[in-house]
Order: C-alpha cells, then sequence, then structure tokens
C-alpha cells in the first residue's frame, strides 16, 4: 500500500527573505507597514534609543526612592465579613478590647532542672518584664504571676507566656514583633531556652529569597549563554526583565498603602518576573537575531523581531494580566492586592520587552550575533538555513503518528492529574516551619508540654442580654468538653461590661490535622446548637484555626466561577485571533490539564509528604489561596506557550491553507525557542524551592511543574497531534460570527512570503 508522504526541502522565512532580497523589486516584501503601531513603536525605540534608556532608568530610580521614602505597608488580611470567624473577631473587639489584637506566646523551656528554679524563672521573669513595656504590647501573663499554674507544663519543663499586642499583626509594623522577638531571645542563655510563636513572629521572620533570586538569575543566564552563543546577547533578556523587576518591586511597595498586599507579594513578583520577563525578551531577541543572520540591518530585524514576536508578547502579557486580575472576581479582598501587584509585574516586563529591549538592540547592534555569525553575514551578506535538525524531524514524527503521540501525551498529563482529586485545602502551622526557626521550636515545645491542639485553640465567644442567658454558659462548656476530638477546655472568662464570654477549646490535633477540621465543624453544626438551643446564648466559634477554614471555604465555592470568568476570556482572545473555534477550545482544555497536573505533583510532595525529605518540609494541607493564585498564574503561562506556538503555525495557514504542513512548520520553527523559554522559566521558578518559606516553595513548584509539562509534554506532544488529527476543523468559524468578531493580528508582517515546499510522491515506510 502506497500513500502520499510529504518530503518538505523547506526554507524558512528567514532565508526565503534572504532569497527574495537578491530579486528584483523584492525590496518592497521587506518593508513593514509604517502606519503600523507595532512597527512604529519598535522604530521609534530604536532609533532614539539613549531617550527610552534614560526613562527606564529614571523611573527606576524614581519609583526606588519613592518607595524606599514612604516605606511598604505589607499585610496578610483575610478578613471575611460573611463568616463565623470573622463575627467571633467583631465581638472581641467590642466587649473584650483588651484581647481583641493578636496573642503572641513566649515559650520558656528548662534544659537543666524546671522552669520553676531560680536560674531560669530569674532571668525569664527580668525578661518578660522588659516586653510589657514595649511598644504597643498591652499585657503579658506570665507563668509565674498567682494565676499562672495552668501556663507550666505536668513535668514541669516548659511554661509558656501570653503576650497581647493592642492590634491584630496585620496592623503593625513588622518591627513591632522583631523588637519582641530581640528582646526575648536575648534571654536564652545557660539553663533557660527561650523560643517564640504567633502570627505575627511569623511575619517578623520571613526571610528575603535573594539567594534564590540569584540562583534563578544564574540558572537563566547559563541557558541564554547555550542558545544564543553569545555573551552580549545572553544579557539582553537578563537586563530587560531586571530594569522591569526593580520598578515592579517598588511600586508593589507603594501600592500597599492602598490595597492589603502579603509578606509573600514582592517574592511572587520576583519570581514571575524573572519567569515571563526573560522568557518574552527571549522570544524578541530570537526573532531579532534570525533577521540579522537574514541579512537584514540591526533596525529593520528590530522592527521585524517587535512586528512578529513582539506582537505575541503582547498578546500573552495580557493574558496573563487578564488571568490575574480575574481575581477580583471572587471578592475576596486578601486577594486584590496579589492580583494587582502580579499583574503589574508582568505589565512592566512586557512594556520592557516592547520598549526597552529594542533600544538596547540598538546599542547593541551586530554584536547580538556571535562573532562566527557576524563573519558570515559579512561574508555571504545571509546565512541560508534548511529547516532540518531536531525539531524538524521531531515534527515530521508527529505528523506521520499523530494518533500514538496525541495518546501518549495524554496518558502523561492525565497521570500527573490524578493526585488533584486529593486537594485538602487548609493552612499549615509553624510545624511546618523550618527546624532552625524560634516559631518551629516554640511549636514542638509546646506540642510536648501540652498536646498538639494547643498551637491552634478555638475561641468561642458567646453573646448574652439576659441573666437567663448568661446562667446557660456552664451547659456550652460541658458540651464543649464532651466533644469529641476536644482535648481541654479553659474557664469562660467574661467581659468587662458583662454581655459576653470567651472560651478557649484546645483540640487534640494539630491545627492542620484534618481531625481538627472536623472538630471544628462539629462544634459549629452539633454541639452549639444543641447546647444553646432555648437559652438566647449567640455564640460565634473563631480563632486563626477557624478563620483559615472558613477562608478555605470561602475560596472553594467561588473558585468555579474564577475558573470559568478566566477560560472564557481567554477563549475569546483567542477565538478572535485565530479565527476558530476548535483551537481556543483545544487551547483552554490543554491549558486545564497543564493546571491539573502541577495541582497533582503539588499534592503529592506538600500534602502526600513524597521527596518531602528532598524539599526539607513536612507534609500538611495546601493553603487555601493557593489554588486561586496558581490557577491565576498557570492559566495564562499556559496561554503564552500557546499563543506563541499557535500563532506561528496560524501564520502558515493563512499563507498555504495547508493545515498539515503549517503545524509540522510551526512546531519545528518555535520548538527549539520555546523549549528554551522554558528551560529557562523552570529553573527560574524550581530555584525558589530552595527558599525556606513553605509558600514560596509551594509557588516555585507548582509553576515549575505546570511550565515543565505545559512545554515539554503538552506543546510538544499533545497540541501539534491534536491539529494534526483535527486537520481543516482546526480552523473552522461560522461565517456570521467571523464577520462580528474583531480582527486581532498576533503574527504581523515578517516582511518574507510564505515558506516554499516542495512535495514528492514516496513509498509509505
Amino acid at each position: 500500500m502506497m500513500r502520499r508522504n510529504v518530503s518538505l526541502t523547506l526554507l524558512t522565512n528567514r532565508s526565503v527573505s534572504a532569497v527574495q532580497r537578491t530579486l528584483p523589486g523584492s525590496t518592497r516584501l521587506l518593508t513593514t507597514r509604517r502606519g503600523d503601531t507595532m512597527t512604529t513603536l519598535a522604530r521609534w525605540c530604536f532609533q532614539h534609543r539613549r531617550i527610552v534608556l534614560l526613562l527606564w532608568i529614571a523611573t527606576l530610580i524614581g519609583v526606588g526612592a519613592a518607595s524606599s521614602g514612604i516605606g511598604a505597608n505589607y499585610k496578610n488580611n483575610f478578613n471575611l465579613p460573611s463568616t463565623e470567624s470573622h463575627r467571633a473577631q467583631v465581638l472581641l473587639a467590642r466587649d473584650f478590647p483588651a484581647v481583641s489584637g493578636d496573642e503572641e506566646r513566649i515559650v520558656l523551656a528548662a534544659r537543666t532542672g524546671t522552669v520553676r528554679d531560680a536560674d531560669v524563672r530569674g532571668p525569664a521573669a527580668a525578661m518578660l518584664a522588659k516586653v510589657a513595656r514595649l511598644p504597643h504590647v498591652t499585657r503579658v501573663a506570665s507563668p509565674y504571676d498567682a494565676t499562672g499554674a495552668r501556663q507550666i507544663s505536668a513535668d514541669g519543663k516548659i511554661a509558656f507566656a501570653t503576650v497581647d499586642v493592642d492590634k491584630q499583626s496585620n496592623l503593625l509594623p513588622k518591627s513591632v514583633f522583631s523588637d519582641l522577638v530581640t528582646t526575648a531571645r536575648a534571654a536564652d542563655a545557660g539553663p533557660l531556652q527561650v523560643e517564640l510563636s504567633g502570627n505575627g513572629i511569623e511575619l517578623a521572620q520571613q526571610a528575603t529569597q535573594s539567594t534564590s533570586e540569584l540562583i534563578g538569575i544564574i540558572a537563566a543566564a547559563v541557558v541564554l549563554f547555550i542558545a544564543f552563543g553569545s555573551l552580549l546577547a545572553m544579557t539582553l533578556p537578563l537586563i530587560s526583565a531586571v530594569v522591569a523587576i526593580g520598578v515592579g518591586i517598588s511600586s508593589i511597595g507603594l501600592l500597599t498603602h492602598a490595597f492589603s498586599v502579603p509578606q509573600f507579594g514582592p517574592t511572587l513578583g520576583v519570581l514571575l518576573g524573572l519567569g515571563v520577563g526573560v522568557d518574552y525578551a527571549l522570544f524578541i531577541v530570537s526573532r531579532h537575531r534570525n533577521g540579522l543572520r537574514d541579512g537584514l540591518t540591526p533596525e529593520d530585524a528590530a522592527i521585524t523581531a517587535l512586528n512578529t514576536s513582539g506582537r505575541a508578547v503582547l498578546f500573552a502579557g495580557i493574558t496573563v494580566c487578564i488571568a490575574l486580575l480575574g481575581m477580583f472576581a471572587l471578592g475576596v479582598s486578601f486577594l486584590y492586592g496579589v492580583a494587582i501587584s502580579a499583574a503589574l509585574v508582568v505589565a512592566l516586563t512586557m512594556a520592557s520587552a516592547l520598549t526597552l529591549l529594542p533600544a538596547l538592540l540598538g546599542f547593541y547592534g551586530m554584536r547580538v550575533l556571535s562573532r562566527r555569525e557576524r563573519a558570515k553575514v559579512a561574508e555571504q551578506g545571509a546565512i541560508l538555513e534548511a529547516a532540518t535538525g531536531f525539531w524538524w524531524r521531531w515534527a515530521r514524527f508527529i505528523e506521520r503518528r499523530p494518533r500514538v503521540v496525541a495518546v501518549a501525551g495524554a496518558v502523561i498529563v492525565l497521570v500527573l492529574a490524578i493526585p488533584f482529586f486529593s486537594l485538602r485545602l487548609g493552612s499549615t502551622d509553624a510545624g511546618n516551619d523550618p527546624a532552625a526557626h524560634t516559631t518551629r521550636q516554640a511549636y514542638d515545645l509546646l506540642a510536648d508540654g501540652f498536646g498538639p491542639g494547643f498551637n491552634g485553640p478555638f475561641t468561642v465567644a458567646a453573646e448574652f442580654s439576659t441573666p437567663t442567658a448568661a446562667a446557660s454558659l456552664p451547659k456550652l462548656v460541658n458540651a464543649l468538653r464532651a466533644t469529641t476530638g476536644v482535648a481541654s477546655v479553659a474557664p469562660p472568662v467574661t467581659s468587662p461590661n458583662g454581655r459576653a464570654a470567651i472560651i478557649s477549646v484546645f483540640p487534640d490535633s494539630s491545627p492542620q490535622a484534618l481531625r481538627t477540621t472536623q472538630t471544628l465543624h462539629r462544634i459549629r453544626d452539633t454541639v452549639v446548637p444543641r447546647a444553646t438551643a432555648g437559652t438566647g446564648l449567640v455564640v460565634q466559634v473563631g480563632g486563626l484555626t477557624a478563620v483559615f477554614e472558613d477562608f478555605a471555604h470561602v475560596l472553594s465555592s467561588k473558585l468555579p466561577l474564577f475558573v470559568g470568568v478566566v477560560v472564557l476570556l481567554a477563549f475569546l482572545l483567542l477565538m478572535a485571533v485565530f479565527r476558530s473555534l476548535v483551537v481556543p477550545l483545544t487551547a483552554s482544555v490543554m491549558n486545564l490539564l497543564a493546571v491539573g497536573a502541577a495541582f497533582g505533583v503539588i499534592v503529592t510532595v506538600f500534602q502526600w509528604g513524597w521527596l518531602s525529605s528532598v524539599f526539607h518540609l513536612r507534609p500538611g494541607p495546601v493553603e487555601a489561596f493557593i489554588p486561586v493564585l496558581l490557577f491565576a498564574i498557570l492559566f495564562g503561562l499556559s496561554m503564552d506557550y500557546e499563543v506563541f506556538l499557535v500563532s506561528r503555525i496560524h501564520e502558515e495557514w493563512t499563507a498555504r491553507r495547508d493545515n498539515r504542513i503549517a503545524v509540522s512548520i510551526g512546531q519545528a520553527e518555535t520548538g527549539r525557542v520555546i523549549s528554551a523559554a522554558a528551560t529557562i522559566m523552570t529553573l527560574v521558578f524550581f530555584s525558589f524551592v530552595l527558599g525556606d518559606d513553605r509558600t514560596i516553595k509551594l509557588f516555585g513548584l507548582g509553576l515549575g511543574a505546570a511550565v515543565l509539562i505545559d512545554a515539554f509534554v503538552i506543546r510538544i506532544l499533545l497540541v501539534p497531534g491534536l491539529m494534526h488529527l483535527l486537520g481543516k476543523a482546526n480552523w473552522w468559524l461560522p461565517r456570521w460570527l467571523d464577520r462580528r468578531l474583531p480582527h486581532i493580528a498576533v503574527e504581523g508582517s515578517s516582511g518574507s512570503p510564505a515558506a516554499q515546499v516542495q512535495e514528492e510522491p514516496v513509498a509509505a515506510g
């Protein structure tokens, strides 16, 4: 049996353009439309490169100085007005103003003897007296007070003091808690060990990720040097990205005075900025280098690069920003600052790639090429390159066996995504902190001395308006003590105005344990309603553990809406760009699969504990806000590669209307650049796993895994395989819809005719 196969002796666009330049009248083919916005921008930035460079430097210095002068106000604001934990906090603020702020703990441990010994008690009491005089500290409850016996463990080796501050930790400067740590830890000597725990202490000990950032930059530089073979060319994407990140991080600092931006906001901005910034610049520089090898002048090559790859960068960057800003649809204020700050950094890296980069290309000139390439261009006028090599052979392999390749890719992604269905949202506790951190030391000491649930008590706030209601309080306490999963219940504390009481309930499991979540729901859904029926008591169950559980519930309930909004917007954009219903539908499904596979990796490592020793972490639930953030970022990043790949395929389809050839050429010409870009982004993201912060580790592993899966499985196997199988159906769009959709050009005009293809019948192998 014989079939028609295709042997493509192909000259790529850049080599064809080089040939066309030798033909009469070809000059017109090599110029782009002067009225085109992208062309005008590229030409202006190239010709006025000194002005562009000075503007970026001035912006970097000006915004940096403003941020340094005004300062930043990062805070984690988990307030959800419609939740029970928030109502409990409101009650505390109204009736217990002295304890409505955060509560920190100073843990005292005797290395020898007990905490009651004079050589331990003396330094500890003196230290607690100093802490009581610190700003914003309203009360220190010492274990050595008359009522402090319950603050000493049964064996006498561990004790704790509670430190009340006048506000929630997210509303106080980080320096308040840094001073508290310094003052308390100064007493750690000899037989006395001093450790601290609490939400404010967690914020104070958060370290910067400077080491991870440096490792990421070095890794990106190495891959860029291998890809370009030129030291100068290697610096272009790095300069473009670093300048944009510098402006972005300073801008985030200013934004903290208008929005609640969490502590990890700047680190997430650096992580995203390095990843997408280097990638965007890489695509443009690669296209620019191709133009120089074709024999174009540096200015024409830069204009062509911006008018082709630059358009794809613009579209991809806008898509990422839309995905991030889609978090506003959730109505959760905690995410607003994250969304705006992350989108701002992405927008700045995109702007840098489209303005600063062409200016730098003007300074670099032909030196963007290696010496050998410059010598070849000087000698030959153009370097003619046939479409050969690994990526062309791989594209032809997929063309011959699309069904096998598509099935293999689908199996890989689906297997990786299976753990996603075991995802458990919640909040990790200090037991997940690095072993050297004082919060981890305090956590372990309290768990040893008082039980694991002591690190995350529930605060039961009861409000009563009549003496009869107040008299029923003991019934509630007894019911709580008899509840399965409760280790102990502290005596009620009545408010100064006599209208409310608070009861501390200690579960018998750690704050992050599933059993603790079940105990919380048991108290809220069964115990409290039964104990308060007909009594007039109004009870709210709060506390930090309850806050995070409510946060997880709210975000989980709104996640489908968020996913739907982001996917729909991306679908509409891709439909307008590629004039197709099938391409955006396929892209949406593929991107969802990439996100699912990334979550599968996260669950296996962070929740199941696989390779946890390698990553230096304890298994636990995934923080409630992580899925929303990761989905927004991952969907946007997945769309980047979809745009870069399919825009090149669409360019060929528009030129020749042959889907098979268009898919093969598109994959062959983008495979090397996409793989290099994905390698850089993966290394940058994975470098952040080396830090101490669990949240940043999670972002680094999740983003790195997603990019790896997306670029090397979905874009190399699944997408081209499916596009070959679907054939011309890829580009189907009803005429009535085509007339109504706006025309958005991503490919632009490279100034060269379509690649020439020679077909010949060959025997099927």
